[in-house]
């Protein structure tokens, strides 16, 4: 059977990513002074006004609004005509410290309070999801790998004037056509960037199809029947926090699998990882990555559940839509025996009070290996 399915991505100009952007770049500054730092930080952006509000308990002084400016300089934002200049866009600081309340269930565990265990409590309840597939190298799924590979490219040429005439706000997106469960082909290719006043359109689209998809897709993935819609609109000239609102965790779907896998709702940028939002579903990719590159299975999702306050996972549920090649309860049991699955294990075991986080902010969160969640080891029963 045949089947299509979709996944977007956006570039580091989309006014959501400036806000993560933004919030994830705070969170370093202020990680690279105090590892220790707790920051929970939310960036709102529009009509060339940035606010920035959220709590931060830290024994580090940061000029937030010029790591705000700097972070805006970064990405290409220098016009207010057309999206955002960011030298006069106004900023607004509103933070404050991290609720007493909170901080009593963070800083000691309800099993550290009964003698159980030494360790950080959760700093939130929900629930987190990890998943990998053997459809790629870096075991993510197609769509998503390719529509932040297109996405990263449209910044590319821009960036490295190879395309002068674009401006940072952009949007892909990818339809791969599977069969028996396989990726064969790509069925659909959108592509929608912002351009200067003077392009003439039919320009865009061909340098858009020569020096972005066609750098990006494998030849063989392409065919032709493949369609490809690039500005669809025909105009994209107000774009970035001119053309639309931007904030901080909106992207969540472009930060994770795309869709393709399930998702715990938790918003990851502006967070440090005493926030198992973040850190606990670095952490579930990690193991999920991990048991593919073992070849315990082709696929594999898993969920964590975590109670504010307490330190260990409520649950661990475990789903390798029958490709196994153990069972599923040995491979819950390896998890608990191999990891710690603690906030303080989870931050130690990949390294996460280093300021590492403006890294993560684009073109996913998974799938980078540079990132230490993506690292492969040797799973041992």
């Amino acid at each position: 059977m045949r089947k299509l399915f979709t996944s977007e991505s956006v570039t580091e100009g989309h006014p959501d990513k400036l806000c993560d952007y933004i919030s994830d770049s705070v969170l370093d500054a202020y990680l690279a002074k105090d590892p220790y730092a707790r920051v929970a930080c939310e960036t709102v952006a529009g009509k060339g006004e940035i606010y920035i509000t959220g709590e931060i308990s830290s024994v580090a002084e940061v000029n937030i609004e010029e790591v705000a400016r700097q972070a805006v300089k970064e990405i290409g934002y220098d016009n207010a005509k057309t999206d955002m200049d960011y030298k006069t866009c106004k900023i607004t600081v509103n933070v404050s410290k991290q609720s007493s309340d909170i901080a009593l269930g963070v800083d000691k565990s309800q099993e550290t309070k009964q003698g159980e265990l030494d360790s950080e409590g959760a700093g939130d309840q929900g629930i987190m999801f990890g998943f990998a597939c053997n459809e790629t190298e870096e075991l993510m799924p197609l769509p998503i790998s390719l529509a932040h590979k297109l996405a990263r490219r449209l910044t590319e040429v821009r960036k490295q004037k190879i395309v002068d005439y674009l401006r940072p706000d952009g949007k892909t997106q990818v339809t791969i056509e599977y069969e028996g469960g396989k990726p064969v082909r790509v069925d659909t290719i959108v592509v929608s960037t912002q351009h200067k006043e003077e392009v003439d359109l039919e320009t865009l689209k061909k340098e858009i199809k020569e020096k972005v998809i066609y750098e990006v897709v494998p030849k063989e993935l392409l065919d032709e029947k493949t369609k490809y819609f690039i500005n669809p609109t025909g105009r994209f000239v107000t774009g970035g926090p001119l053309g639309d609102s931007g904030l901080t965790g909106r992207k969540i779907i472009v930060d994770t699998y795309g869709g393709y896998a399930r998702h715990g709702g938790g918003a990851f940028s502006g967070k440090d990882a005493t926030k198992v939002d973040r850190s606990a579903a670095y952490m579930a990719r990690f193991i999920a990555k991990n048991i593919v590159a073992n070849h315990l299975a082709e696929k594999c999702e898993i969920q964590f559940s975590y109670a504010i306050g307490v330190a260990k996972p409520v649950s661990i549920h475990i789903d390798t839509y029958g490709t196994n090649t153990i069972k599923e309860e040995e491979i819950v049991k390896m998890i608990y025996k191999n990891f710690d699955l603690t906030p303080r294990g989870i931050i130690n075991y990949l390294d996460l009070r280093k300021p590492i986080y403006r890294d993560t902010t684009n073109y996913g969160h998974f799938g980078k290996e540079n990132l230490n969640w993506e690292k492969t080891i040797t799973l041992i029963d």
